[in-house]
């Protein structure tokens, strides 16, 4: 079975989770936790290098504070929680999204964890927070203006090489299969560009209840599609 190089999931339907069981939205994020550890474990057993994880949008400060102030509170426990668990398992972590706008506590916990990894070579885990892919876009509009301004780029040999070496994801290969989570039918402002070749798999399992069945699921599918870039096979 030929099986994605690059996998990135939009983690979607804690609150829905949380509230068909009149429990609090804070309590449909813990479980949405422990899902990420299933996957990621999913992903190395299926030896799948690259795995981009959604956590948190730029439009999910639009929240209630109450809601936003106990998601970055999740992440600091899942940083502190789960660092034993990608060294043992050799993962690497990396971000994207203006991580520099989160609370200092949680930057400095990302930033040590990610240097910490950085040798590591099972698997490369990236979590989008803070992500928006028209910011990513217009950050590396800004970048290239800049370049040329200075004369390091030629302005009339720009082209979508030039951007891709200017995103964030500058060092991952495109996503090969993105998974949405929730039965939703949109990439939510998600590796809009990254995108653009790859295969889309909708599962109308809420995220809390993804799991390793779920997950392989999604994988057969994608085995199962023809890829042609626009041409013909």
């Amino acid at each position: 079975m030929e099986l994605p190089k690059h996998v990135a999931i939009i983690m979607d339907g804690n609150g829905r989770w949380a509230k068909e069981r009149n429990r609090s939205r804070i309590e449909g994020h813990k479980e949405g936790i422990k899902t990420v550890k299933r996957i990621i474990e999913a992903a190395i057993e299926n030896k799948i290098p690259y795995l981009t994880l959604f956590a948190f949008s730029s439009e999910n400060w639009n929240r209630p504070e109450e809601e936003v102030t106990g998601l970055m509170q999740l992440l600091n426990q899942f940083l502190k929680n789960e660092a034993k668990t990608l060294e043992k398992h050799e993962v690497s972590l990396k971000t994207i999204g203006r991580i520099h706008e989160l609370p200092k506590e949680n930057y400095r916990a990302i930033q040590e964890l990610v240097e910490a990894t950085t040798d590591h070579n099972a698997l490369t885990l990236t979590v989008a927070l803070n992500y928006s892919s028209k910011n990513e876009i217009v950050d590396a509009v800004r970048s290239i203006v800049n370049q040329s301004l200075k004369n390091e780029l030629d302005a009339n040999k720009i082209n979508y090489s030039t951007i891709a070496k200017n995103l964030e994801t500058k060092e991952l290969p495109d996503p090969d299969l993105i998974i949405r989570t929730s039965g939703e039918y949109r990439l939510s402002n998600f590796l809009l560009l990254q995108s653009a070749y790859a295969e889309i798999y909708i599962s109308p399992i809420y995220w809390p209840d993804f799991n390793k069945h779920h997950f392989d699921t999604a994988l057969e599918q994608y085995a199962l599609r023809e890829r042609r870039y626009g041409a013909l096979k």
